[in-house]
């Protein structure tokens, strides 16, 4: 056990020594920062976009549009009746910066409802969607007054319709939307996919490097194989989980300011728009306990990878089964959040090379009991015991193996005999 202690120790201080460790630590919260403060800053960009509404019409139709594009905020728009060769000045007009854009309106608008909006910049959807709105607000309208109708009777009987969603979570109602939900689940599974994949490239890497400097021969003179790769793995684990408290820490003091942030600027509006979910003790626990799950199961096999690799090009090949395995497990999960309650959903939860990235998935999306939790948990444990005893098996004898790859035949062989 000393030993064990030893390589874990020697492991977790060569990594935290790297200037690269430090480096990602503190590039998390960079990371952190953008997503939380960017969407913020960004509502509220864009200026006022300086359009003409060239209006085509034999009614009183672009005058409505051009004064309520006005009103809106989004626009300064300049009305001008349509007359030969406007199109070919404007166009060199937005050419030169001198406009963002112009809108061209004839009776078509109201009749069929179409209309040509050209600019530089067709991708803003905030600007587009704004031109949609009105235009179709102001096209209903006239149909309306056309046929007799009276608009401000039926915009009364069109009121929208809000629709609020909260998530049942224990027998009690959160204040969790149906967005907040998805997009906790999926930042919760592809944080695990990168974390699980990078750390375990890091094990594999490490073995590597270690057999073709030949100080593999030295280590397994004094410890054994199966303590070396435990250590290994547990000494990559701990650096990770030690990164992602600096991560976690990091994250919840920027939750704070931003939240502070929000409610003293102007930008309160935009930030009930970009809502970031809340997590729970019980989703972090259940994301901790996959995570090291899913570390151990994969770092296992990505060990067993290094020990059968004799060059880093020949371990990038080999490792190609393991990460594909992974990432279809992630794949999985984006086709089971739609019903977590699905057979799919179930499967995967309860696969072991699947559920570290299904179970927090479900979790999120929708509601785990407590017995499917647990059952997970252990049908995973269960799984990671295999795993490292396969692993471990292919580890003892390849780590002293060097020169041709072996073949599946042999790493049969090796299983049987380690």
């Amino acid at each position: 056990m000393a030993k064990l202690f030893a390589v874990i120790r020697r492991e977790f201080r060569e990594r935290v020594r790297q200037r690269w460790f430090w480096v990602m630590a503190l590039l998390g919260p960079l990371l952190f920062a953008g997503l939380f403060f960017l969407p913020l800053l960004l509502a509220g960009s864009g200026g006022i976009k300086r359009i003409v509404v060239v209006d085509g019409t034999r009614t009183s139709f672009g005058v409505g549009v051009a004064s309520a594009l006005q009103r809106s905020g989004v626009f300064t728009a300049v009305r001008v009746p349509a007359r030969v060769g406007l199109v070919d000045s404007l166009t060199r007009a937005v050419g030169a910066k001198e406009l963002d854009g112009f809108l061209l309106l004839t009776d078509a608008a109201v009749d069929s409802g179409k209309a040509e909006y050209r600019s530089s910049n067709v991708s803003a959807f905030r600007t587009i969607a704004v031109l949609e709105r009105t235009l179709g607000q102001l096209a209903t309208a006239a149909r309306l007054e056309r046929a007799g109708v009276n608009p401000t009777v039926v915009a009364t009987a069109q009121v929208h319709l809000d629709l609020e969603t909260k998530k049942i979570t224990g027998g009690k109602t959160t204040g969790e939307s149906a967005a907040q939900s998805f997009s906790l689940a999926y930042f919760m599974s592809y944080l695990l996919l990168l974390a699980i994949i990078i750390y375990g490239v890091n094990v594999m890497g490490s073995i590597v490097e270690e057999k073709t400097n030949r100080v593999m021969e030295v280590l397994v003179s004094s410890v054994r194989p199966f303590q070396l790769m435990a250590g290994k793995v547990l000494g990559v684990g701990a650096v990770s989980i030690f990164q992602f408290l600096i991560w976690a820490v990091s994250a919840r003091l920027l939750l704070r300011v931003r939240a502070r942030f929000a409610s003293t600027t102007a930008l309160s509006d935009s930030a009930s728009v970009f809502q970031i979910p809340h997590v729970s003790l019980g989703t972090a626990a259940i994301f901790t306990a996959c995570f090291i799950g899913g570390f151990l199961l994969y770092s296992s096999m990505y060990a067993a990878v290094g020990a059968i690799s004799s060059s880093d090009q020949e371990a990038r090949q080999a490792q190609q089964p393991v990460t594909w395995l992974l990432v279809l497990s992630f794949f999985g999960m984006l086709g089971m959040l739609n019903d977590p309650g699905s057979k799919l959903a179930v499967i995967l939860s309860l696969i072991p090379f699947t559920s570290p990235i299904a179970v927090p998935a479900r979790w999120a999306a929708g509601t785990l009991s407590a017995g499917e939790v647990t059952l997970a948990l252990v049908l995973q444990a269960v799984g990671i015991v295999a795993v490292t005893w396969v692993a471990a098996r292919i580890y003892r004898v390849g780590i002293l193996m060097t020169g041709k790859r072996p073949s599946l035949k042999e790493i049969v062989r090796w299983v049987r005999v380690g």
